[in-house]
């Protein structure tokens, strides 16, 4: 087991025990309306949830890496969208911290912390999904605009998000800009009955000519993909890590339970070898997870450069495990498995999901070797 020093395993208790009280009790029903109401990010707010990376002389909780994983982790084994609404919280908020004016800062950075901000990161296009390097949403220059032009698609919160970190090129070099929502020519178009993270209200947007002021692009021209997005893609892809870790625990939860009280042949079906071979991969494959994302918040704390590959890395392997248990705690529930009696069905929809978002297994599986071998 990961050491967690005391300060951790409190912060692990407060976490469980908000998402045992308020989220797991109605996940179920998120989940089936396709959408998080607002009373709901409020709550997140006023727990200090929302601004779990944000620094304190902003009105956020400064988490470190540890802390916010177990947040993450706890999250995920409630409700992913959930889990996953914060993790866009986290990769908006992080470039702002690093790569916004003090204006910026001081402008969004409390907003966001107090939940009166609810905010979005749209990256994916109609035709462009992880090359982002090719983005088509366009800008030019007009007298102290930057005018924007394109689509943005499966945007996480995009239904009732209020500002949106938006890539984009102007002269073939891509750019970070801050929308706000009431800009004019800024459509929202919302995205139903998509297969798993049902909650996470995604809607396709579209510009047309909307006047975005100077003072809005975040970074600078040219390095708003290599910078800026790095920076976000990065905070999400070990946010996610952790929210698999989270996942897979709950389908370890769930499986261990059904195992335990499911008479089959006139024996518990923890009692056949079978199935005591399919909880044995379970249990090994979130652990290992958990000791790999683990590992990466130390580094990422003590400042070291591996975590940038060792984020990769625990990026890839949960996602993969969660499908992997997910799938494993399924077959332990046969038949039953596939109605809405029981939470694993949403979890094996949603552990799909996971092993797309903030980069596909294949981007890593070709970046990896890339990052870890040189």
């Amino acid at each position: 087991m990961p050491c967690y020093q005391s300060a951790h395993i409190q912060s692990r208790a407060k976490f469980e025990n908000f998402v045992t009280e308020h989220l797991t009790p109605i996940s179920q029903e998120f989940d089936s309306k396709q959408s998080i109401p607002h009373t709901f990010f409020s709550l997140l707010a006023r727990e200090g949830y929302l601004g779990s990376n944000i620094p304190k002389k902003f009105g956020g909780q400064e988490m470190d890496y540890i802390t916010l994983g177990l947040l993450h982790e706890e999250f995920g084994k409630g409700l992913c969208s959930i889990e996953n609404a914060l993790t866009v919280y986290g990769m908006v908020s992080k470039p702002l911290i690093k790569f916004g004016s003090q204006h910026q800062q001081q402008t969004w950075l409390p907003k966001i912390a107090a939940g009166e901000t609810i905010v979005a990161l749209a990256l994916t296009e109609p035709n462009i999904g992880s090359d982002l390097k090719n983005v088509e949403a366009n800008v030019i220059t007009e007298g102290e605009y930057y005018i924007l032009n394109g689509k943005k698609k499966y945007i996480t919160l995009g239904q009732i998000a209020d500002l949106f970190l938006v890539l984009a090129k102007c002269c073939d070099k891509n750019m970070v800009l801050l929308v706000e929502k009431n800009t004019p020519g800024l459509q929202i178009l919302p995205i139903n009955n998509i297969l798993g993270l049902r909650s996470n209200m995604l809607a396709e947007i579209i510009f047309y000519n909307c006047k975005i002021p100077k003072a809005n692009l975040l970074g600078q021209i040219g390095n708003g993909l290599t910078h800026v997005i790095a920076c976000a893609l990065d905070e999400g892809r070990y946010t996610t890590a952790w929210g698999c870790v989270g996942l897979g625990q709950a389908c370890l939860n769930a499986a261990r339970n059904y195992s335990d009280s499911r008479v089959q042949t006139e024996n518990f079906l923890k009692h056949h070898q079978l199935i005591q071979k399919i909880l044995t991969e379970i249990i090994v494959n979130v652990k290992a997870a958990r000791e790999i994302c683990f590992n990466t918040g130390n580094l990422r704390n003590e400042r070291d450069i591996s975590y940038i590959s060792e984020t990769l890395v625990a990026k890839y392997f949960s996602s993969k495990m969660a499908v992997f248990v997910a799938n494993h705690a399924l077959q332990i529930f046969g038949a039953s498995g596939f109605t809405k009696e029981h939470a694993v069905e949403r979890f094996y929809r949603d552990a799909k999901i996971m092993e797309v978002i903030e980069g596909t297994s294949q981007i890593y599986e070709i970046n990896i070797p890339k990052v870890c071998l040189n």
